[in-house]
């Protein structure tokens, strides 16, 4: 059967100055952040997330996520014609799993079930 995707939902960019990539997106939206934490800060953007994340690595580029009813279905279905897990499906608060897989063609691409995700009416 083939992966069901539910549409986008999140784009995490790794930097290194994590205070600064937060004021500079604060100034370019003209609002702050709904979540800030040091490990990783939080926008809402038209009801989709914006995450600034410190522990990742910026030669990643930018990690999309594609929202799924199952994570690690999603990863294992990937898996199965050719990725490798990139990051494994973990529970990352209120319920909400991601997890990445590395493609056969060098792209990391992400997995999210988010309960809360709701778009903009």
């Amino acid at each position: 059967m083939a992966l069901q995707l539910q549409g986008l939902r999140t784009v995490i960019y790794p930097v290194a100055d994590l205070a600064a990539a937060t004021l500079w997106w604060t100034t370019l939206l003209g609002y702050e952040p709904y979540f800030d934490q040091p490990f990783y800060v939080g926008f809402e953007v038209a009801g989709y997330e914006l995450g600034l994340l410190p522990e990742a690595s910026p030669a990643d580029g930018a990690l999309t996520y594609w929202g799924v009813e199952s994570v690690q279905e999603a990863m294992d279905a990937a898996i199965g014609v050719g990725a490798v897990e990139h990051t494994a499906a973990t529970e990352v608060g209120e319920g909400i799993v991601t997890g990445s897989v590395l493609t056969a063609t060098g792209n990391v691409v992400g997995f999210i079930r988010n309960p809360h995700f709701r778009l903009p009416d």
